[in-house]
């Protein structure tokens, strides 16, 4: 029993999964992305966004109190709507916004690793090679066992936590005004649009619902581990992007995109700063990747428990009860993903993919309102705000990226056909 007890996953590794799936490739790859759209704005556009996620996290908590399961979202929407091939589509959208999160976490693991290492960073072979070896590093680790997984977040996470914090406070005694005013140099859209182009930076919090079978003592837990997660996180998005905005012109951030945040610290830190904010991204992106890949096989798990992807990915370790399967094919796909694939469609993919969810997940919240306990306003002004989001992202991709953008809806179009081809449900039956 005591062996069985310390494998479960305690409040403050619950945090530590939150915040590690959060603070990963979000503030140190895509705040250049969020500056070119957003100008001086960009600590606003952060902020903007952790609003929504607040609000979205009200509704994974109420959900995830009344249906304990590692399903998480796929879970939330069988209950919401009668017709079975919504939950399947939602469950096959987590799953490729997960890939696209593990890309742009290894995306930024590379082009941080090879930066520090002297090479160009982007694109460059060893960016490549160090892109794929910390998702086969983290792939050990989660085969490893849970308790393994657990542990390795909290240190990470907390060094992690600590570089940000001191680049923070340090740098915002170096922050010049001339850099920040007028706060809305592009315009109040130009916001609004960098809070969604960098949408996926808040991806991660709600992967704590998914863990919720290896938790302690759930109904205790799972409340403040998601509340706690993306406070932390909106706080540090918004002091870490002001000082950032603030020591950088936009020239220089657009100049430095996939690394501005590193190249914003030598003002003040020098070339020592540039190391630690490289180091601070290298351990940052490795959270987010065990932490990504722990819950997401246990998706996996449950989606082909219900039928929903092939039943090879319910096969488990014998001994740790592990999701061996799902693990393996997933880190395969997101190896393939980052290494054929840029920051602009990376993070793009991810973050329509997040706002799309998210936005059913308030709407499923709103439905059950009654059941689970809450009030309909917070889901109704996420949804609003991720909708609203949303067309305003595709409205940027179709002006500025067009390509792009048509390369995200044909990867919306496989996942449909994965949903309809892998499920053994009728399109036409629903729940009696």
């Amino acid at each position: 029993m005591a062996k069985q007890h310390q494998e479960k996953l305690s409040l403050k590794e619950l945090i530590a999964m939150g915040i590690g799936g959060m603070v990963g490739g979000g503030i140190f790859s895509v705040l250049g992305l969020s500056v070119s759209v957003a100008g001086h704005a960009a600590p606003l556009a952060f902020a903007l966004g952790g609003i929504v996620a607040l609000l979205t996290g009200w509704s994974y908590i109420r959900l995830g109190l009344s249906y304990h399961s590692d399903g998480g979202s796929f879970t939330y929407l069988e209950h919401a709507f009668s017709h079975p091939n919504i939950a399947g589509i939602g469950g096959w959208l987590l799953l490729a916004g997960y890939i696209g999160t593990l890309g742009l976490y290894a995306y930024t693991f590379g082009v941080y690793g090879s930066a520090i290492l002297g090479n160009s960073g982007v694109n460059s072979a060893m960016s490549h090679v160090l892109s794929s070896g910390v998702l086969l590093a983290f792939l050990g680790v989660n085969l490893y066992g849970v308790h393994a997984s657990g542990e390795a977040e909290d240190v990470l996470v907390l060094v992690k936590v600590l570089i940000l914090s001191l680049f923070a406070i340090v740098g915002l005694f170096y922050v010049r005004s001339d850099h920040l005013l007028p706060v809305f140099n592009t315009s109040g859209a130009g916001m609004v649009m960098g809070a969604a182009l960098i949408f996926v930076a808040y991806e991660g919090f709600e992967l704590i619902p998914n863990a919720t079978n290896e938790m302690r003592d759930a109904p205790h837990d799972l409340k403040p581990a998601i509340l706690i997660s993306i406070l932390v996180t909106t706080i540090i998005y918004i002091l870490v992007s002001l000082v950032a905005v603030g020591n950088l012109l936009p020239a220089e951030i657009n100049q430095y995109k996939e690394y501005a945040l590193a190249v914003a610290a030598k003002p003040f830190l020098g070339h020592a700063g540039f190391l630690l904010i490289g180091l601070g991204a290298i351990l940052s992106t490795a959270s987010a990747i065990n932490a990504t890949l722990f819950s997401t096989a246990r998706l996996g798990f449950v989606m082909a428990s219900e039928k929903a992807v092939p039943q090879l990915f319910c096969h488990k370790e014998r001994t740790k009860d592990i999701p061996f399967v799902s693990l393996i094919a997933i880190t395969a796909v997101a190896i393939v993903f980052v290494n054929t694939m840029n920051l602009t469609v990376i993070s793009s993919f991810a973050s329509s993919i997040f706002l799309l969810v998210f936005a059913s997940i308030n709407l499923a919240a709103f439905r059950l309102r009654r059941r689970i306990g809450l009030h309909p306003i917070p889901p109704l002004i996420a949804l609003v705000l991720c909708l609203a989001s949303l067309v305003v992202l595709i409205g940027y991709l179709y002006k500025t990226a067009a390509h792009d953008l048509a390369w995200i809806f044909g990867a919306y179009a496989v996942i449909l056909l994965a949903e309809f081809v892998f499920s053994k449900r009728r399109l036409i039956k629903t729940k009696p």
